[in-house]
């Protein structure tokens, strides 16, 4: 009975797996695999990769004894593809050569659509992405940067920010599609959109230099200044990426990035800990208010999650700024692996259509 759902979300020297039942939709089975550094070291490019990986999870289906023909379809977590709206995309043969050919960049998870599709043409079902790091649903406005010939782009944590506001949103019976929402992933970096009857019209960029500072990440810098830092120490631009995302933030300034122990730091008195996690806090909150105006003020919910958003100290310092803005919802973690069974589940249940990546301009 075709009634699984094989959910793989694949990571730099990890491959996490999931198996989901469409009947009671529940997580029947998962795991993490690790991978040492030396067994991911032997493959010149991530998609060489494919057969390594794909074994392995072979393997794990047989160890729980789980038969191919019992797949519904296979869902891999999205990668680096070109700018796309949101949604459930059925992998199809253009994806696969973008990501084969790392032509939108290299990064682990361009193996989910290529390992799900390897599994998905033995099991003779359909393979699926669903909300990639790329999705894009930006306002036009939104992308006028200040300089001509620089855009701003739509990088963030699309895939959690989407399933967490349709969760929260449920559980306050409104529905995504016709609410005002904020959502603030807090994590290694911040990233926060303001999403809009199902899109999210315009983002806090965590990655390129934007927004706040994070506990490894400068956020939005002084221009000029950061212009001379960069000439005086001749730097070249992989090192002036690795300054923005890598070096800055709370490292740059305290040495760690564990939000756990710069906690306890701060509740312990330690004046700079409490200082830098506060200024971190102020600059997050900043960061909802800006989509706060996007939004016109009319915002139904404003949602916390990521793993930094099990700290109390973190949750409760942001939201004595912004609790004026509307009802705060902490959801600390990510719940990318039921999101990626949720995009699929929609789709089978006709809630939504699978788009066709080749078919997006």
């Amino acid at each position: 009975m075709k009634n699984l759902i094989l959910v793989i979300n694949p990571g730099s020297t990890s491959t996490k797996l999931s198996l989901f039942n469409t009947d009671t939709e529940e997580e029947v089975q998962t795991t993490v695999i690790r991978h040492t550094v030396e067994e991911i070291s032997q493959f010149d490019r991530i998609s060489d990769q494919k057969d390594f990986r794909s074994s392995i999870i072979l393997s794990f289906l047989d160890e729980h004894n789980i038969t191919l023909d019992s797949l519904k379809a296979v869902v891999g977590r999205g990668g680096l593809l070109k700018p796309i709206p949101g949604g459930t995309y059925i992998v199809d043969e253009k994806m696969l050569e973008n990501l084969i050919d790392e032509k939108y960049g290299s990064h682990a998870s361009n193996l989910g659509a290529i390992l799900a599709n390897d599994i998905a043409n033995d099991a003779g079902v359909d393979s699926y992405i669903v909300d990639p790091v790329v999705v894009d649903e930006m306002q036009d406005i939104a992308r006028v940067s200040g300089l001509k010939g620089i855009e701003r782009r739509s990088v963030l944590h699309a895939l959690n920010q989407k399933a967490v506001a349709r969760r929260c949103l449920n559980e306050i019976n409104k529905d995504y599609e016709n609410s005002q929402v904020i959502v603030a992933h807090l994590g290694g970096g911040v990233s926060v959109g303001a999403h809009k009857n199902g899109q999210m019209i315009d983002v806090v960029n965590g990655l390129d230099g934007e927004g706040p500072l994070t506990p490894e990440r400068t956020g939005g810098l002084p221009a000029y200044d950061f212009a001379k830092f960069i000439i005086e120490k001749e730097l070249t631009l992989p090192e002036v990426k690795k300054y923005l995302a890598g070096n800055g933030g709370l490292k740059s300034y305290l040495n760690e990035t564990d939000i756990r122990v710069i906690e306890e730091r701060a509740n312990n008195g330690d004046e700079k800990s409490s200082y830098y996690l506060d200024a971190m806090c102020y600059q997050i909150a900043k960061a909802i208010g800006e989509c706060a105006v996007v939004l016109q003020g009319n915002v139904d919910l404003i949602i916390l999650t990521g793993g930094v958003a099990y700290s109390k100290y973190v949750t409760e310092k942001v939201n004595t700024y912004i609790k004026w803005i509307s009802t705060t919802k902490v959801y600390p973690g990510e719940m990318e692996m039921e999101a990626l069974f949720k995009g699929i589940q929609r789709v089978l249940n006709k809630e939504e259509k699978a788009k066709k990546y080749s078919e997006v301009d």
